[in-house]
């Protein structure tokens, strides 16, 4: 009988740690999101990741330069970023999806430069820089 109760509490304890493994695999990103800033640009080729080519862009175009600490050597490019205006600046639009399609050596650790479309969608374009927050989609 007291194997028995071992066998169980064993199994039980299992399917918690299954559970919270799961919860914390599945969790939305947006929890996780980070906090940075965010500049625009306005000249899109060449860019780091495609070259002149620009039909891996997506329409509109709602592209970014990544910092070196993002791009990480090309890695990410091609991922697509949620990013969140939080600051002074802010228009009240978004979320906005961009996608990285080059590197901006000059930003700072956290920090995106926006095609000026995706800025605008987002910020006055007046502002300049931004705080936001942002996360892998």
């Amino acid at each position: 009988m007291a194997s028995m109760a071992k066998s169980s509490k064993a199994a039980s304890t299992l399917v918690l740690l299954l559970l919270v493994v799961c919860v914390v695999t599945y969790a939305p990103r947006s929890t996780l999101a980070a906090s940075g800033t965010a500049t625009y640009y306005t000249v899109y080729t060449p860019s780091s990741c495609y070259g002149f080519d620009t039909s891996p862009f997506p329409a509109g175009p709602l592209i970014a330069a990544a910092s070196s600490a993002i791009f990480n050597n090309k890695a990410a490019c091609g991922n697509l970023y949620q990013i969140s205006c939080t600051g002074n600046g802010c228009t009240g639009g978004g979320p906005i999806t961009v996608k990285v399609v080059d590197l901006c050596p000059g930003c700072a650790a956290n920090q995106f430069d926006l095609s000026q479309e995706a800025f605008s969608q987002i910020a006055n374009i007046d502002v300049g820089r931004i705080n936001i927050e942002y996360n892998q989609v």
